[in-house]
């Protein structure tokens, strides 16, 4: 046998030794015929490259150095390129999801929450056969962006009983559910009807990790409603509180002696009518003995010159100044217009992102804007312990002014209008000596519209909403959920096919190098 042949030994020694060695890992078991196809082909392959490199005089053939050289310069580049992108996937946090629906990226809010953990999490999933693969991908993703807080794992109850029975009766065929814990805390996710969605696993982990707070919304005198679904309504705020494990309910003043003591913020939003002496009262007292609020007041009424209004619409929706004068802040009979920014057609609705120096409430704001806002003013006489900053102004000085006349005619009157940018919003707190006392906590915006079903979706005015309450409760960073479905569209292959599938993509491209190999050899 020549020289000539090793090529050919060379390459067949090749298909034996690969056929082998996928056989193993398919299999996942070392047999007697794969075993010994793999050593046979070894041996070959070591005889096919020795008669390639041994001519008939019996010698080993010299090579020049240069090709030497280049050639192991070569084999050298080649592994420290493989080597670095391998590196690089693993550890820089660059990916591409080209998936239709982007169903291996999570959401903002989520990526800000799990990177934000300060607590340790365990997901168990409890799924009977094989899971799902986006299943797989979801918790894996949970647990790389959050750099190993959230610790997953997936257990089939029937096969792993002993395992699955300290989770409680949670041992049923037909049952899927994934079981959050952190700490003492614990909330269950049954997916048995439909795909494990990313925002009820976000929303359980919220649930586990951050201490639960009590929002209370006054109502009584046609306030926007926390039940109402309409366009007017507040259920969207409720439902993106209540994912930040906010409760949210109903007191009327009225009945209750008192706000009740587990409010840890007390919303009034938007009355329509003048709330009482007696309850004015109860909410003073509530803020001086250091309970926090939200006041968002409702906009004046505004006409034509040929339909001059009545003494009760020109009094229709209170300003709250009975309680807001005693805190330093003044809400003004006036309209805000801005008439280089605003939302649509009407410079009445003006949308800024001019906010305070306040990193608490403004973060990851860009525009907001308000449904006819009024000014709001600081009092000269107030207590010296109450600090006071503005939130959100108009954006343009020479745009923007609080217009008087409530006949429509928008025309800037140095003499009785303020000029821009006008202050919409105030963030007020003072320091309480008595040290069993909380220090008080209060926002003003002259619009309530804003945070209604209608408009708390547009711009960030969710965000800015959040962010208020949030902050108000005195609560870790609140996350917007998005609800991010899961549509299985892909193929679910079994351990064993997924096994078949990375040998063929890593074959292929040995293969490549060994015909590479197989050539130069002949030559």
């Amino acid at each position: 046998m020549n020289n000539r042949q090793g090529p050919f030994l060379f390459a067949a020694g090749f298909m034996a030794l690969a056929w082998g060695a996928v056989s193993f890992y398919v299999e996942q078991r070392l047999e007697l015929m794969p075993a010994f196809v793999s050593a046979l082909g070894g041996v070959i392959m070591v005889t096919g490259l020795i008669r390639s490199l041994r001519p008939d005089r019996g010698h080993f053939m010299v090579f020049p150095w240069r090709r030497a050289a280049c050639l192991g310069l070569g084999f050298c580049l080649c592994a420290v390129f493989f080597v670095g992108v391998n590196v690089l996937v693993l550890k820089v946090p660059w990916r591409w999801d080209v998936t239709q629906f982007r169903q291996h990226t999570l959401t903002a809010g989520t990526t800000d929450l799990l990177k934000g953990l300060k607590k340790e999490v365990q997901l168990t999933a409890l799924y009977v056969g094989i899971p799902p693969s986006y299943l797989e991908d979801l918790l894996k993703e949970y647990a790389r962006v959050s750099e190993g807080r959230i610790k997953t794992e997936i257990v089939d109850p029937i096969e792993q009983i002993g395992y699955a029975a300290q989770f409680g009766d949670v041992i049923d065929s037909s049952k899927s559910r994934v079981i959050v814990r952190s700490g003492v805390e614990r909330r269950d996710i049954d997916f048995s009807g439909a795909p494990l969605s990313e925002g009820q696993l976000t929303e359980a982990v919220v649930r586990v990790t951050r201490r639960e707070r009590q929002i209370c919304f006054l109502t009584g005198h046609s306030e926007y409603s926390l039940t109402d679904k309409g366009a007017r309504g507040l259920t969207s705020l409720a439902l993106s509180l209540k994912a930040n494990n906010m409760q949210c309910r109903e007191v009327m003043l009225g009945i209750e002696p008192e706000v009740p003591a587990e409010c840890h913020v007390l919303v009034v939003a938007g009355p329509h009518e003048e709330l009482t002496e007696k309850e004015e009262a109860q909410i003073d007292r509530y803020l001086k003995q250091g309970g926090d609020a939200l006041f968002l007041t409702e906009n004046v009424v505004v006409t034509t010159p040929d339909k001059p209004l009545t003494e009760e619409e020109f009094n229709k929706n209170p300003s709250l100044n009975r309680i807001l004068n005693q805190w330093g802040l003044n809400v003004e009979p006036d309209l805000v217009v801005d008439l280089s920014s605003h939302a649509g057609d009407d410079a009445g609705c003006p949308a800024t992102r001019n906010y305070g120096e306040h990193e608490a409430i403004t973060a990851g704001l860009d525009y907001t804007f308000y449904i006819r806002p009024r000014s709001i003013s600081i009092l000269k006489e107030r207590r010296p312990s109450i600090r006071l900053a503005p939130v959100v102004r108009t954006m343009s000085a020479d745009k923007s002014w609080a217009e008087t006349d409530r006949m429509l005619r928008v025309v800037f009157d140095p003499l009785l209008d303020t000029a821009g940018p006008v202050t919409l919003s105030y963030v007020l707190w003072e320091e309480k000596e008595a040290a069993d006392l909380s220090d008080t906590r209060m926002i003003v915006f002259t619009d309530a519209d804003f945070l209604t079903n209608s408009w708390i979706d547009q711009y960030s005015n969710s965000r800015m909403g959040l962010n208020v309450i949030n902050w108000l409760a005195e609560s870790d960073p609140g996350h917007l959920i998005e609800e991010s479905q899961v549509r299985v569209e892909r193929l679910d292959l079994t351990s064993r096919q997924r096994r078949v599938v990375a040998a063929v993509l890593f074959l292929m491209p040995l293969i490549i190098a060994i015909g590479g190999i197989f050539v130069w050899m002949k030559r």
